[in-house]
């Protein structure tokens, strides 16, 4: 089965990106050039699809810790 790319509309740059995930755009650029985040490169500009941005944000996800059940005060 063939897959489909996404449309030129649907990438964003590098400006939007790290808006859109809260990062600065010098850490994405590091990112991607020494820390392994997905990306294109258009000619000289560096470009990221929706499965990209999404990769992205799943490799800063933060797994939430147990917490500690509280006692139940006597009455």
């Amino acid at each position: 089965m063939p897959t489909t790319a996404p449309a030129l509309e649907d990438f964003t740059t590098v400006a939007e990106t790290a808006q859109r995930l809260g990062i600065g755009a010098r850490r994405l650029r590091d990112g991607v050039n020494h820390g392994g985040f997905p990306a294109h490169r258009m000619g000289r500009r560096l470009m990221f699809s929706p499965k990209d941005r999404a990769q992205i944000a799943e490799m800063h996800r933060i797994p939430a810790k147990p917490t500690k059940r509280l006692s139940a005060r006597a009455a």
